[in-house]
């Protein structure tokens, strides 16, 4: 078994789906990880460790207001590591 932040998946996925389309953002690994961490703090974890456990959480995924939240979690990361780059 492991203990596994639901919310660390989502918000990478996001993250690497939204640098695809800002083709002005540096996709360096130093950057990417910034942005990860700042959106990972604005929103609230989801941790799990059963299969069962992530099932659930994967449908709560689904659900428009927590896409609506963690896109916008990530959105205001990108533009705060793009204003200040730390690379």
């Amino acid at each position: 078994m492991e203990l596994v932040n639901f919310m660390e998946n989502v918000v990478s996925a996001y993250v690497d789906e939204l640098i695809d389309k800002d083709k002005s953002f540096c996709g360096c690994p130093r950057c990417r990880l910034d942005v990860i961490a700042i959106a990972l703090n604005d929103v609230s974890p989801k941790y799990v460790v059963t299969t069962k456990g992530y099932a659930y959480a994967r449908m709560g995924e689904l659900q428009a207001q927590f896409r609506a939240d963690t896109i916008v979690a990530v959105t205001r990361a990108l533009k705060m590591v793009n204003k200040n780059p730390r690379h």
